[in-house]
C-alpha cells in the first residue's frame, strides 16, 4: 500500500533517504521541502569552492557523471517531488499534516503524511557583538554565502580577511583565503587552542605553527568583541580586547547549532543545547516522525552521551537508515566516535574517540601514549614522521582515542579509520597492536604505526615504560629550578646533543650515544633522575629498561621524542 513521505531539508540527510526509499518502495509519494533554492550539495565542500580547489559551485551540486542535483534531477531521475524555496512552518502531530509556505508567493498549503522526516540540519552560531550585520561579514551558513565570498575576492575587493573560529571550517577557510588568493589572513580564536575538545593541545600547537609557517597569524585567548563599521557599512576592521584587526573580510565560523525549532514546537524530545532526540532507529518521541543529520542528538560510542556530530558522511548513512526503517527494513544507527579529518596547507590532522583531557573530565583512568614514526617504510624516499597519540584506560585496557599530525597524504586517514572501528566495538590495546593493516612499503612500516602505538600504550600500562609528562618537561626546560634533580639524556649523536651540553652544561643536559650506554653507563651520576631523549623515543625506552635492569639510574622516557618537540616550536629547541 502507497504511504506519503515528506522531509524537511534537502541538502544531505534528506536527498539520501528520499532516494533510498524510491528504490525501496517505487510506489510511494515522497516530498522533500527545503526553504533555499540550491538543495543536495556537499557543504563540506565549501572551504574548497572558495580556494578554487574545486572549480565551479555546480561541482558540489552535482553527481559523479555531472548532473546537477536540482528539483528538476530529482523529480525526473529519482521520482521525488521536491518544493524549494518553501518553508515548513509547522507540524500538526495529530493530523498528520506539516504546514508549508512558499516564499516567493507566500501561498500556504498542508501537506499530509504517513511518516515525517526531519533534516533541518544546523545553523551557524551569530557572536553578540555589534557589526555582525556590515557588509563584508559572512557565515558559511549555505552555498550563497560561499559563492558571494568568492566574486568578491576574484573582483578584487578583499585584502585583508579576519577569520572567527579556530574550529575545521575556519582553518579550512583560512588556508583557503591566503593560499591561493593570498590574501593577508588572521585567525581568531577564544579557546587556548585551535580545535578545542577535538584534539589535545599539543596537536593543536603543532597546526597552529605550520599555519603561521604559512603566513597565517594564530591568536588564540582572544576573542572579537566589535566589528568595525567604515561609517558606509561595510566591515574594516575586528576589535578584540588587545588590539584592532584590519578587514574587509570576516567570516565567522564560531561553530553551528541544531536547528530543532520545529521539533520543539511539535512537542519532540530535544536536548537542552538543540539536538533532537531520536533512538537508535532515528525515530524521535513520535515514532512517525524520524530525525536524522546536523540537527540530531547522536550517543558518542566512548562515553554513552547525547553529542553533536555534523557531517556530511554521517548525514547520508543516518538518511538510509531512515529509509530502511520507514520501508520496514530494521536498521540502527548505533552512534558515532566523534571522528574527523582536514588538510591545512600541506599538513593533516585527525583524531577519533575521546582526548586525553576529555577522557580523564569523563572519570577514565586514562593516560596516553604518544609517537612518532615514520608512516611508511623508513628507507622509501618519501618518508615522513607521523604523529599518533593512543588514550586509553589503565583499568580495562579499552582505548578511547587516537590523535594524527603529520603530511597530507593518506597515512593519517588509514590509521584513524581503523582507529574508529576499533573504538565502536570497545577495542582493547592488544586488539590494536594485533590489528591486521596491508603492508608495502609505500603505504605503511612493516610494524604499522597503529601497532606501535598499541605497544608503547601496553608497556604504559604493565608498567613497563615511565613516561616524562610532556607539559611537565615543557615546564622543566624553561625553568630547571622546578625540578633540580632532573637532567636530560641524550641518545642521539654527539654532533647533534653537543650543542645542548655546551648551553645547559654536563650537570643539566648529558651526551651519550645510544650505542655506548652499555659501556659507558658507569660515567652517569646517580643521583639524578634522567630525562632519556632520542629522534622518537624508541632507543629511550631501550635504555631505560637496561638501566632498570642494572638498577642503576632513576629515569623517564620523553615518548615522541625530539620529533614532538622540533614541531611544537619551542623557543629553546637549537637550530
Amino acid at each position: 500500500m502507497s504511504k506519503k513521505i515528506v522531509i524537511i531539508g534537502a541538502v544531505a540527510a534528506g536527498p539520501k533517504a528520499a532516494s533510498r526509499l524510491k528504490r525501496l518502495r517505487p510506489d510511494w509519494d515522497v516530498t522533500m521541502v527545503d526553504q533555499d533554492s540550491l538543495i543536495s550539495y556537499g557543504g563540506c565542500g565549501i572551504p574548497y569552492y572558495v580556494s578554487g580547489d574545486v572549480s565551479d559551485e555546480s561541482e558540489l551540486r552535482a553527481t559523479s557523471f555531472h548532473v546537477v542535483r536540482d528539483a528538476a534531477f530529482f523529480e525526473h531521475s529519482k521520482g521525488v517531488r521536491v518544493l524549494t524555496r518553501t518553508r515548513a512552518l509547522a507540524i500538526d502531530r495529530e493530523k498528520k499534516q506539516v504546514l508549508v509556505r512558499n516564499l516567493d508567493s507566500n501561498e500556504e498549503q498542508r501537506l499530509d503524511y504517513d511518516y515525517l522526516m526531519l533534516a533541518t540540519g544546523a545553523k551557524p552560531f551569530e557572536l553578540p557583538i555589534p557589526g555582525m550585520g556590515l557588509d563584508g561579514v559572512f557565515t558559511i551558513a549555505d552555498l550563497h554565502k560561499a559563492i558571494e565570498i568568492k566574486a568578491r575576492i576574484a573582483q578584487g575587493k578583499v585584502s585583508r580577511a579576519v577569520v572567527i573560529g579556530g574550529g575545521a571550517i575556519g582553518i579550512e577557510m583560512a588556508e583557503a583565503l591566503t593560499d591561493l588568493w593570498g590574501i593577508e589572513t588572521t585567525l581568531l580564536e577564544l579557546a587556548p587552542q585551535l580545535l578545542p575538545k577535538l584534539v589535545d593541545r599539543h596537536f593543536a600547537t603543532m597546526l597552529a605553527r605550520h599555519l603561521e609557517e604559512k603566513g597565517v597569524p594564530v591568536l588564540t585567548r582572544e576573542s572579537a568583541t566589535e566589528l568595525v563599521d567604515d561609517g558606509q557599512g561595510r566591515v574594516c576592521g575586528v576589535k578584540t580586547a588587545q588590539r584592532t584587526l584590519e578587514a574587509d573580510l570576516v567570516i565567522v565560523a564560531a561553530g553551528v547549532r541544531p536547528r530543532s525549532e520545529l521539533a520543539k514546537a511539535a512537542g519532540l524530545d530535544v536536548a537542552p543545547w538543540g539536538g533532537i532526540k531520536v533512538n537508535q532507529r532515528l525515530q524521535t518521541t513520535d515514532p512517525a516522525i524520524y530525525a536524522a543529520g546536523d540537527c540530531i542528538a547522536v550517543a558518542h560510542l566512548v562515553t554513552g552521551r547525547d553529542t553533536h556530530a555534523p557531517l556530511g558522511s554521517l548525514a547520508n548513512r543516518e538518511g538510509r537508515v531512515v529509509a530502511d526503517n520507514m520501508a520496514g527494513i530494521p536498521s540502527q544507527f548505533g552512534g558515532v566516535c566523534g571522528s574527523f579529518i582536514m588538510k591545512a596547507f600541506e599538513r593533516c590532522i585527525a583524531a577519533t574517540g575521546l582526548t586525553y583531557e576529555a577522557a580523564l573530565a569523563e572519570g577514565f583512568a586514562a593516560d596516553y601514549a604518544l609517537t612518532s614514526p615514520s608512516d611508511r617504510a623508513h628507507f622509501f624516499p618519501d618518508q615522513a614522521v607521523v604523529i599518533l597519540q593512543l588514550v586509553f584506560d589503565r583499568r580495562s585496557r579499552r582505548v578511547l582515542g587516537l590523535q594524527a599530525f603529520g603530511m597530507m597524504n593518506d597515512s593519517i586517514s588509514a590509521r584513524v579509520d581503523t582507529a574508529a572501528a576499533l573504538i565502536a566495538k570497545g577495542g582493547t590495546i592488544e586488539d590494536f597492536g594485533l590489528v591486521e593493516m596491508a603492508y608495502a612499503p609505500p603505504f605503511s612500516s612493516a610494524i604499522d604505526s597503529i601497532n606501535a602505538a598499541a605497544y608503547v600504550a601496553e608497556n604504559l600500562c604493565d608498567n613497563r615504560l615511565r613516561r616524562a609528562d610532556l607539559d611537565r618537561f615543557l615546564a622543566w626546560m624553561e625553568d630547571m629550578s622546578i625540578e633540580p634533580d632532573w637532567a636530560v639524556l641524550d641518545l642521539r649523536h654527539p654532533l647533534e646533543s653537543a650543542a645542548y651540553v655546551e648551553k645547559y652544561g654536563v650537570d643539566k643536559w648529558v651526551g651519550l650515544e645510544y650505542g655506548q650506554v652499555r659501556s659507558r653507563y658507569r660515567e652517569l651520576p646517580s643521583a639524578k633522575t634522567y630525562i632519556i631523549l632520542c629522534n622518537a623515543g624508541t632507543r629511550s625506552y631501550e635504555v631505560q629498561v637496561f638501566l632498570d635492569h642494572i638498577g642503576k639510574i632513576d629515569s623517564m622516557v620523553l615518548c615522541g621524542g625530539l620529533n614532538v618537540i622540533s614541531r611544537l616550536g619551542v623557543g629553546w629547541l637549537l637550530k
